[in-house]
């Protein structure tokens, strides 16, 4: 018998001949404990595969992530506001199942068998780590020290909850998020109860075990950061009580744990979910309807990709059309004037109109000219225009040049108004001149049409060539302003060269490009930008919106599939008896814990503090 036991049951006034009862006592309890754990297990999975394969048709979000797998297995870029695990794990499930991705989950109601897709197997992915949910809920009430009939009753009720049953049995992203979120949980708890043996491989081991499904947690959805934020809680506490003098740490062992706890819990998540983001890259390599999300430089690095034919070269002398990245209106100019006065009585120059006007026309045309004056040299006439060259845009039908000058605009009396000044007038050559930046570009990228986004910034005042959506009245034909923006860096000032006139009518298209090559860091960074503003563009509320107090009060379910022929409907709904339990006593605890904290104040402990 080792010394532990010997000072252990010395403590306790037990005889060693006691020992064996003890012994056999904890040996019950674990098969017990296991026998428990086996029964919800077998449960869980009987729960959540029963009739799997009902409905055999697409159901409720099954639209999109089914979707999405199809797109991976097809290698064909999509843009998706969630981050790429949990798809890329369904695209494999399909991929063991020798599914192509030929079906493209249209419409809620699409038959799975007609189409010859192995949707059972798909949705089996979910089921199995939806099933696991129970175990993982017992197994993290047992580390946490609470006795077997406790942790029996919270895996029952996850074992009996209708929405985690309805939601883990269909092909949706939520089993993954949840299984991975628990799996956190677990293992960040193991890790914390190895805090005396610290440094140990087995402290090691759960700490890197708890980034590794932090990281997970997160490649599934954004809203992992929740779980990001309670693990970060829990460890700055932890950080705070290592701190602590009594503790006896000196500052070198501090920086221990804090470097410790930062790889394992910081450097381990972000490199995970890199990780994911990666292997999304270098699958999606094929032109798809997620294109248009991407800027036109993300875009040529795809096979395929319109801007991979259909881009050329920008020359001198070249006439192009302007067409704005936001409102998709052409850089329009014609003969009629601005009024002398406006309707606030304001005086404008009563120059030629400059307006956006959304059909190709005549109008539309411009020529792109050098500003020979800022040139050390004289450009030849097929010299190519790039990042950061002063150029002038002379509006053909009219033989004027673009100009903006200190006058306000016709409905953004802050901004600058665009006019144009015949070709011939020297007198004002400087405010006639433009800076072309070209997005992401340096000095020796070559302005090009359809992939390339830029800024015409003014070189006398620096105001942006810009517009909106407002219309200007009848005198402008109720065309789209365009105004110089004082703001020069929005990114509402880009523009792109849609075509080179004549140039994609009567040449042939040149030979195909290679794609390009961008850097891993810069295609993550723009996708990721891109996630946040659509994921932020989610919260507008829609007429099947619930909001979260419905939720927890079951107030409102969602429909997630209906059969009006055979009277059948698959409806979200939580169990009343969990779910307004927890309600109760999420409230019971809160008053508690505020009634302890009162207590406090008069010199009262009714709930006394742990030891560690």
């Amino acid at each position: 018998m080792s010394e532990y036991n010997n000072v252990r049951f010395r403590q306790s006034g037990q005889s060693e001949s006691e020992i064996p009862i003890e012994e056999e006592f904890d040996d019950k309890k674990k098969a017990s404990s296991s026998s428990i754990l086996a029964g919800l297990t077998i449960l869980s999975f009987a729960t959540r595969f029963y009739r799997i394969d009902h409905p055999a048709q697409v159901v409720f979000d099954e639209v999109h992530f089914g979707k999405f797998a199809s797109f991976y297995l097809k290698r064909t870029y999509f843009f998706d506001v969630h981050p790429p695990l949990a798809k890329l794990m369904l695209a494999g499930m399909g991929y063991i199942l020798g599914y192509d991705g030929h079906f493209e989950f249209e419409n809620i109601g699409d038959d799975y068998i007609k189409n010859n897709v192995p949707y059972v197997g798909l949705r089996a992915l979910p089921a199995a780590l939806g099933a696991l949910f129970v175990p993982l809920t017992y197994m993290i009430m047992i580390e946490s020290g609470y006795p077997i009939i406790t942790a029996t009753f919270a895996a029952s009720l996850v074992l009996f909850d209708n929405a985690f049953i309805c939601q883990t049995r269909l092909i949706l992203l939520d089993s993954m998020l949840v299984f991975f979120m628990l799996c956190t949980f677990y293992s960040y708890i193991r890790f914390y109860k190895l805090r005396s043996r610290e440094f140990s491989n087995e402290w090691w081991f759960w700490l890197v075990t708890s980034g590794v499904f932090l990281g997970l947690t997160t490649s599934v959805k954004m809203v992992g950061l929740f779980t990001v934020m309670t693990i970060g809680v829990a460890v700055l506490i932890d950080l705070w009580n290592l701190l602590d003098i009594e503790r006896g740490l000196t500052m070198i062992q501090f920086r221990k744990h804090f470097a410790a706890r930062a790889i394992g819990l910081i450097v381990v998540p972000i490199s995970i979910y890199l990780l994911w983001f990666y292997i999304h890259f270098l699958i999606l390599n094929t032109s798809g309807p997620g294109d248009a999300f991407m800027s036109p430089a993300f875009q040529e690095t795809l096979n395929g990709n319109i801007m991979n034919f259909q881009s050329f070269e920008i020359r001198y002398n070249d006439t192009i059309t302007l067409k704005h990245k936001d409102t998709s209106v052409f850089l329009h100019s014609h003969p009629e004037r601005y009024p002398l006065r406006y309707e606030d009585g304001r005086i404008s120059s009563q120059g030629q109109q400059v307006t956006g006007y959304p059909h190709e026309d005549s109008n539309n045309h411009w020529r792109v000219k050098p500003a020979e004056n800022f040139f050390n040299t004289s450009r030849p006439e097929n010299d190519t225009v790039k990042h950061g060259d002063y150029i002038l845009l002379e509006h053909l039908n009219t033989s004027s040049n673009l100009l903006t000058h200190d006058v306000a605009s016709p409905l953004t009396p802050t901004n600058q108004e665009f006019t144009t000044l015949p070709t011939e007038d020297k007198s004002r050559y400087n405010e006639t001149v433009f800076q072309v930046l070209i997005n992401d570009g340096d000095s020796d990228t070559i302005w090009k049409t359809k992939s390339c986004y830029i800024r015409l910034i003014h070189y006398e005042t620096k105001v942006a060539l810009w517009t909106h959506e407002l219309a200007l009245p009848e005198w402008a034909f109720k065309q789209q302003e365009i105004n110089g923006n004082k703001n020069n860096a929005e990114k509402s000032n880009f523009w792109f060269a849609n075509e080179i006139v004549g140039k994609n009518i009567t040449e042939p298209l040149e030979p195909k490009k290679p794609t390009r090559q961008i850097p891993f860091l810069l295609k993550y960074l723009e996708l990721q930008r891109l996630m946040i503003s659509h994921n932020s563009g989610l919260t507008k509320p829609h007429p099947y919106s619930s909001g979260p107090i419905n939720w927890a009060f079951l107030i409102r379910g969602i429909s997630f599939w209906t059969d009006n022929v055979n009277k059948q409907q698959i409806y979200l709904i939580g169990n009343p008896f969990t779910w307004w339990l927890a309600v109760a006593s999420m409230a019971v605890l809160v008053g508690v814990l505020l009634a302890d904290v009162m207590s406090r104040r008069r010199g009262i402990y009714p709930i006394m503090d742990r030891k560690y």
